[in-house]
């Protein structure tokens, strides 16, 4: 085995992980490729839980797409911590994987959804109206994500299961009240990456509204979105950057950050996410993101001893 930089080929080496579903990468990951091959950095596609790999081969290890990890969640946390070089950092993955981390980015001081969290075991005295989502507190994609109106007895009884089903899987479950202005506004996704002075703004997107009805437990990788380029508005800007200023550890060990917004009850900003370990970064969305994604790998390349 050779050692970090000094392989017979004298270029980086940089593993962009994915899982087995996905063994050749989102269509919006492979854009990245031409910019990273035209920077001199030798780049492999690998599955995370494949045992033939080597993860010390690699001067980086850029986590992309292992999207099957939210029924493995411990599995994927322990591999994460014996990998080198990982982007984003081991512990950020561990936090950021619990969407518990809501919880206290909200006692923080950020604007976030209201959420209640239904542990297994505990019951679940369901509101007699209103429109909420229900989803589990490890997962990726929207999946086991459903979208019940309470004052629908049919949707009670649905909504009810959902919280049984997570339940006696193990899993934490999380009730919010679904926000109107989704279906108009949509959802606002502000995308940062690392630059030579930190974490920097890149560009912003439109998510369409996706939850029409309950989840029925159908299985997928995640759910199709409609997506639009989008403006950030300065109150936006302004919620992502204090969003940002709560990550425990700071922004400057990132290599990427998402923040997804919707418009709270008042029209202000409120988080909904904050994706720090396998989101979509949409640069197939804006004018030379695939660029800048390429300029935050060799940003964190040149860090490296």
């Amino acid at each position: 085995m050779t050692d970090h930089h000094q392989s017979t080929r004298g270029k980086p080496r940089v593993a962009i992980v994915t899982c087995a579903a996905l063994p050749d990468l989102d269509p919006d990951d492979r854009l990245v490729l031409g910019p990273l091959a035209a920077r001199g950095v030798a780049v492999e596609i690998a599955i995370w839980d494949d045992p033939a790999v080597d993860w010390s081969r690699y001067d980086l290890v850029l986590l992309r797409s292992p999207w099957d990890y939210a029924l493995r969640r411990d599995e994927f946390v322990t591999w994460a911590g014996t990998v080198p070089a990982l982007v984003n950092p081991a512990d950020v993955v561990v936090w950021n994987t619990d969407k518990r981390y809501l919880a206290e980015l909200s006692a923080a001081g950020v604007p976030t959804v209201p959420t209640t969290w239904i542990a297994p075991g505990e019951s679940w005295p369901a509101p007699a109206d209103g429109v909420f989502v229900l989803k589990p507190a490890v997962s990726a994609g929207s999946q086991d994500t459903g979208r019940y109106d309470l004052a629908d007895p049919e949707h009670r009884e649905l909504a009810s299961a959902h919280v049984r089903r997570l339940g006696a899987a193990g899993r934490v479950t999380m009730v919010q009240p679904y926000l109107d202005a989704v279906d108009t506004d949509g959802e606002t996704a502000l995308l940062f990456l690392a630059g030579r002075d930190g974490l920097a703004f890149s560009h912003a997107i439109r998510k369409g509204p996706m939850l029409t009805g309950p989840d029925r437990g159908e299985a997928a990788l995640y759910k199709e979105e409609r997506i639009d380029a989008r403006t950030a508005t300065p109150a936006q800007r302004a919620v992502a950057e204090q969003v940002l200023a709560a990550v425990p550890g700071g922004v400057d060990r990132l290599l990427y950050a998402r923040v997804d917004l919707i418009p709270g009850p008042d029209g202000a900003p409120v988080l909904v996410e904050l994706e720090l370990t396998e989101p979509s970064l949409f640069v197939g969305y804006a004018e030379g993101a695939p660029d800048r994604l390429a300029d935050a790998v060799t940003s964190h390349l040149s860090r490296r001893p």
